[in-house]
């Protein structure tokens, strides 16, 4: 490696990096100077990509964890052949550009995950890792010498303090991958000033104690130095490696190197020129010198031709065993069987009442074998999630084909890890754990929504029916938390056939499914209703009066409910009645005018809407003239039926929540204080009150 060359490039790298941010008005040019050098050398001798093809499977993947550095990725984008202009580096930030100010996955080629939120791409690296081991030893690709890929992680010290670097960390070094390297641009800066504000820890101590190799880099502005680390970290030991580099930010400004305001703003016109004449870029701004594009170049062709030599390898693996290569490409095609909802129908258990969590592990076990590249596992609650793999193995340092992740109690670091696992595209990953900690994952489950990531995650105890764990345990808003998230369709099925319709969707899906579960029993449709099933609409009738008045809509647990309300309605002689299961409301906004109309006619403005959680969102179903019943409150600790009683959720008590909201007497405040007489002010004439809260 020419030194003096590869210091130019670094060099480059910095101007660059500070003349998109000056002319942006916006960004953070500080982490990019610092790190130049590092990341140049990995990018021109370490690191194995192809530019001509951004998706090859057997590259090495890159993530900038410190995600507000995205003009370090941009620039080495731009230099190493991926197709990205110098206008696009002079367009950062802007409007339509391919350089928005975090680097995006499916928006720039080249690059592999959405960063942005501190510590999130260090734990997405390690699903990354995960999901890379279990698809080479199940695929006999490792044995073969074609899987031999690294993770390169770039940190900062934000990501150091965020929790979700802890948790992964902690799973990544129990788990021993060593694809792992990760550099920690040790700075010591932070916007409000020196880290020592807020951070004092040995992190090289508390990494040796999560079972980590940690390097260290006394000067990581020195390409040298930085050479010589990653020599030694690309030679595993069996674990991940850590390595702790010094640089200084901004490094090469005259004034702000090493200050807290080179971190989060542009240099300034002054001390842009002042860098690039202590770097010697006294030219055009935006200018890449010659030499640097060459050596560039010439290890663009030959990480082509290696790329060329490894598909070639690649095919003949594949050529040399069709069972084999069948295997191989229902990992990396994540082939999904045509008929998978009548697969997984002809195994729901549709015999007897039964918690939706327990038809969904049962599903879940045929769903496994019609789809080899599903894996997953739970925040140490498969037990009670049903979300174990029967016969299928577990995950560990010993067996890496194993099929069941133990996440131990790391609900945001499975989240992210998750999230990094569908983003090799080599898995369909689930994650399971109790719906009240979805709160844990929600940045997880946001960036997957972002990255269109196709996952699963499977919430159980769905609702306050959890009974005697009380409030902390009964989830009340976050039905409307994930509902809130654009490009996450949220299911919530009704019992054992709506569940195995539940779980096809979600394996045919291209983007995040959540799978809302009960604890508790539910009675299966009858097979004339079940014949009329169909979640993947999203809502769908499944009790209908011809000459129905009023309709009820429903989801999960609380179908059977809205079932049984129904027929009391019919027994008395009230009114004609429609039922709607609603599992999915993305999946029903998804369809057609013409089904929505038919399934919610708009003749019929009588509607009531039943859920166990807050009524939050349903006022678009229910309508001006609605009813929405649910619980906008906290639960409490008590036997489920107990709180099912006392909260009105029972036949009995719906029935006199919609009594009262649709009669009126004497007392109403509404001012109709007859028998709907044609005096009274709210009549037509023909003794039908117009006013909704007597109809």
């Amino acid at each position: 490696m020419d030194i003096e060359k590869v210091k130019l490039a670094a060099d480059t790298v910095r101007v660059l990096s500070a003349e998109g941010v000056q002319k942006a008005k916006s960004g953070h040019p500080g982490m990019p100077m610092g790190c130049a050098d590092f990341a140049f050398t990995l990018w021109y001798k370490y690191m194995r990509y192809n530019p001509k093809n951004p998706s090859w499977i057997g590259r090495d993947r890159f993530v900038l964890s410190a995600g507000h550095g995205s003009m370090l990725e941009y620039s080495l984008l731009h230099l190493f052949g991926y197709g990205l202009s110098m206008d696009e580096l002079k367009n950062f930030r802007q409007w339509g550009s391919k350089t928005p100010g975090h680097p995006e996955f499916g928006h720039t080629a080249g690059v592999d995950v959405t960063t942005g939120p501190l510590g999130s791409g260090f734990a997405t690296a390690v699903g990354m890792a995960i999901a890379e081991r279990a698809f080479a030893a199940n695929t006999g690709l490792d044995k073969a010498g074609l899987m031999p890929n690294k993770i390169f992680v770039i940190s900062g010290d934000g990501c150091m303090m965020e929790g979700t670097s802890s948790e992964a960390a902690s799973l990544a070094g129990h788990l021993k991958l060593d694809e792992l390297v990760v550099f920690y641009d040790d700075n010591s800066i932070t916007i409000e000033g020196g880290t020592n504000l807020a951070f004092s820890e040995d992190v090289a101590a508390r990494f040796a104690a999560y079972n980590w190799r940690v390097l260290k880099i006394a000067d990581a502005n020195d390409v040298a130095q930085c050479d010589a680390a990653l020599a030694e970290a690309v030679k595993s030991d069996g674990r991940p490696t850590l390595i702790i580099g010094k640089t200084k930010i901004g490094f090469g400004a005259p004034t702000k190197e090493g200050k807290a305001n080179s971190h989060g703003e542009p240099l300034g016109e002054e001390e842009l020129a002042g860098l690039r004449k202590n770097l010697g870029f006294e030219g055009e701004a935006f200018t890449v010198p010659a030499a640097v594009s060459e050596i560039c170049n010439a290890r663009v062709e030959e990480l082509v031709k290696a790329a060329a030599q490894w598909e070639a390898d690649y095919q003949a693996f594949l050529d040399a065993d069709a069972d084999r290569a069948a295997k191989v490409l229902s990992y990396v095609n994540r082939t999904v069987p045509e008929d998978i909802e009548a697969q997984l129908l002809a195994v729901a258990p549709v015999d007897k009442p039964i918690a939706s969590r327990a038809s969904s592990g049962a599903v879940l076990q045929k769903a496994s074998e019609l789809v080899p590249a599903l894996l997953g596992g739970s925040a140490d609650l498969s037990p009670s999630n049903k979300s174990d793999i029967k016969n299928g193995g577990d995950f560990t340092a010993e067996n890496w084909t194993g099929r069941n992740l133990h996440f131990g109690i790391r609900e945001l670091g499975m989240g992210m890890a998750g999230n990094g696992m569908a983003l090799t595209g080599l898995t369909i990953p689930y994650t399971a754990t109790f719906f009240v900690f979805s709160d844990y994952m929600k940045p997880a489950i946001r960036l997957a929504a972002l990255q269109k990531l196709h996952q699963i995650y499977i919430f159980t105890h769905d609702s306050f029916y959890v009974g005697e764990d009380g409030p902390t345990h009964q989830p009340i808003e976050q039905l409307a938390m994930l509902r809130s998230i654009p490009g996450l369709t949220v299911i919530r099925p009704a019992e054992a056939h709506e569940v195995a319709q539940a779980w096809a969707a979600a394996l045919k899906a291209d983007g995040p499914v959540a799978l809302l579960l009960t604890r508790q029993d539910l009675k299966p449709y009858p097979a004339e209703v079940a014949a009329n099933c169909d979640v993947s609409k999203g809502a769908f009738v499944v009790s209908d009066d011809e000459d129905f008045q009023l309709i009820l809509i429903a989801t999960g647990s609380e179908v059977n409910l809205a079932l049984e309300t129904a027929e009391l309605l019919r027994k008395e002689g009230h009114i004609g009645v429609r039922v709607v299961s609603m599992p999915s409301q993305e999946l029903f906004l998804a369809q057609s005018d013409e089904y929505q109309e038919e399934v919610l006619p708009s003749w019929c403005p009588f509607r009531v809407t039943i859920e166990a959680g807050t009524t939050m969102g349903w006022h678009r179903f229910a309508g001006s003239d609605g009813l929405t019943i649910g619980l906008d409150h906290f639960g409490a600790s008590a036997p489920y039926k107990k709180l099912a009683e006392e909260f009105g959720f029972t036949p009995a008590g719906i029935l006199q929540q919609i009594e009262e909201y649709y009669s009126c007497d004497d007392d109403d405040d509404c001012g109709c204080g007859c028998d709907c007489g044609c005096e009274d002010d709210h009549c037509d004439c023909d003794g039908e009150c117009d006013c909704h809260d007597h109809k």
